[in-house]
């Protein structure tokens, strides 16, 4: 499920009360590329949504071993952090 600007307003509004001050284009765009990348490197069927989830909510991400005894791994923190980065590049261009 390829996640759109639209897609993700909706689900920040639905989730919180809070007003989305992140570029949601930009927010689509990295966890796309997220979704792909991890796919591709560990042949996980993830959504971009499931990226966007963590990124936000803090929501775990099973399939990768995100979170454990409900804190992040190395694994966690390092999808974050790579996901951040991919927001950063697309808002800075």
């Amino acid at each position: 499920m390829k996640l759109t600007s639209k897609k993700v307003k909706e689900y920040v509004a639905w989730r919180s009360n809070q007003e989305l001050r992140q570029c949601p284009d930009c927010i689509a765009a990295a966890c796309n590329d997220m979704a792909i990348k991890y796919n591709n490197e560990f042949g996980e069927r993830l959504n971009a949504k499931e990226l966007m989830k963590l990124l936000f909510f803090n929501d775990p991400i099973p399939a990768l071993h995100t979170h454990s005894y409900g804190f992040h791994t190395a694994t966690g923190r390092h999808i974050i952090e790579t996901t951040k980065d991919y927001y950063y590049e697309f808002k800075n261009n």
